[in-house]
């Protein structure tokens, strides 16, 4: 995903030990952008039966500063989630110049 040379946004779906159910792509965009629809992570989660996910996408540009997009966007993914108890334990970025994580930047 680091070097891909379009956004891609990532589901793992985990069970209540933790265990990967699914490994999907959630959506395709361009150079700097991916669409993102909470209630569609809301509506997969559920149909999975999963109680916990990790978000990624990748920054094709190399940069996986996240933008404030992308930590507004991770926070309206949280609260759609939390009234379901499905936890967002984490959204990771990957560029090719390393990666970041929403929850080690305490941005989630």
């Amino acid at each position: 995903m680091a070097f891909a040379p379009r956004e891609e946004f990532r589901i793992l779906f985990l069970d209540k030990r933790n265990h990967l159910i699914a490994d999907e792509v959630q959506g395709r965009g361009t150079v700097d952008h991916t669409p993102v629809y909470p209630r569609e992570v809301a509506r997969r989660a559920l149909e999975l039966s999963a109680t916990a996910v990790i978000l990624a996408h990748n920054h094709p540009s190399g940069d996986p500063a996240p933008s404030a997009v992308d930590v507004a966007m991770t926070r309206e993914i949280v609260a759609v989630l939390a009234p379901l108890k499905i936890v967002v334990h984490d959204h990771v970025i990957l560029g090719r110049n390393g990666h970041a994580s929403l929850k080690g930047l305490k941005l989630i």
